[in-house]
């Protein structure tokens, strides 16, 4: 039996449903009959059947003394939806191969556990390294409690992301414009600082031919200098949430609060960003696009609380000592203690350049 071929068809199905199933991963499932697909099936919402469910379900009888091919360790426990586990014991199945172990305290290993105990013979780990980079965001979060983060930005060349004018209309083709727009989808909320609004005054919405899930908007605004006729407040795309220092008061926030905006007001002056994910991680935000400027990137960085970077790059020369870059502030006082980055991928968008690179010791 082709048990690959099974799991790459597991692994496919769960890849189709990225973006639409936070705060749970994504999952897909095969059921296979002597060397025969008889059930499939994927998590398509939070609250809604497992694919497990969804697989043994359209099996029916066939499900028994079959091979279930599943890219996540079945559940154990009752949640939303009963535990996995106990339905492929009741279907009496014979095999089930397991891509990746879950992280989550609630499963971690106890669903294996079931149904080896069960009679049930349990393998783990075809495709594993697929399987992890699939849920990459939901296993960082469990384990941190902090969303997964992403910072994206778009360079020249020689590295510019602005002229020294401010001008940055457009650095990339359409087709990165596009990739970027499947980026936002499959995350939970894109943050930009207050002088990206102020500047550019984006939707921070997602905008794909076939339509797409709009991340919740967060904004950072110390001191609530955020237009009321901007886009992220009046448009009510989705939701938008405005962190600010403690200096604001309720006579400034209330026309925001009107237009249903949220404001929180952080403690101290200054807005502390490891503050700010551990909020959005109390709220179940299980992943964070960031497209700010060089003085947002910058403080991602400084802080070392970001997970991947992704950059493109387009073959195009601007020049100029004033010219913006996609990190600001004074950076690290020497070369060595620089952040050390891994490529983790490299490829053609339209006529640009795609890089997608991670902390080498990553943190948390």
């Amino acid at each position: 039996m082709n048990h690959t071929h099974y799991m790459k068809l597991a692994l496919s199905m769960a890849e189709s449903t990225q973006g639409q199933t936070s705060p749970n991963p994504v999952v897909g499932a095969v059921v296979v009959k002597n060397g025969e697909i008889v059930g499939m099936g994927a998590h398509l919402k939070a609250g809604e059947g497992h694919a497990e469910v969804q697989a043994i379900k359209a099996a029916g009888e066939k499900a028994k003394g079959s091979d279930v091919y599943v890219t996540l360790e079945p559940c154990s426990h009752y949640g939303k939806t009963p535990p996995c586990s106990e339905l492929l014991i009741s279907s009496g199945v014979k095999r089930v191969h397991i891509a990746s172990t879950d992280p989550n305290p609630l499963v971690a290993g106890s669903g294996i556990k079931q149904l080896r105990e069960a009679g049930i013979e349990v393998y783990v780990g075809e495709l594993e390294g697929e399987a992890l980079e699939l849920n990459k965001h939901f296993f960082h979060f469990i384990q941190s409690g902090t969303p997964y983060v992403t910072l994206k930005t778009a360079v020249t060349l020689d590295g510019k992301t602005a002229s020294a004018s401010g001008d940055s209309k457009w650095i990339t083709s359409e087709t990165s414009r596009t990739d970027v727009h499947y980026d936002r989808h499959r995350h939970d909320a894109i943050l930009v600082g207050v002088n990206t609004v102020i500047q550019d005054n984006p939707h921070l919405t997602t905008r794909l031919p076939q339509g797409g899930k709009n991340p919740i908007r967060i904004i950072l605004d110390t001191y609530l200098r955020t237009p009321l006729h901007s886009h992220v407040v009046e448009d009510l795309e989705s939701n938008t949430i405005i962190f600010t220092g403690n200096s604001v008061n309720e006579e400034q926030k209330r026309p925001f609060l009107d237009r249903g905006c949220e404001i929180i007001s952080l403690e101290g002056e200054k807005i502390d960003i490891r503050t700010v994910l551990k909020e959005l991680g109390d709220r179940h935000m299980v992943s964070l696009y960031v497209e700010g400027g060089s003085t947002i990137h910058s403080t991602f960085l400084k802080e070392k609380v970001f997970q991947e970077l992704i950059m493109y790059m387009s073959p195009k020369l601007v020049g100029g000592s004033s010219a913006f870059t996609s990190f600001g502030g004074e950076g690290f006082p020497t070369i060595a203690e620089g952040l050390e980055m891994e490529i983790a991928s490299f490829k053609r968008v339209g006529k640009d350049i795609k890089i997608v690179a991670i902390p080498k010791s990553e943190p948390l």
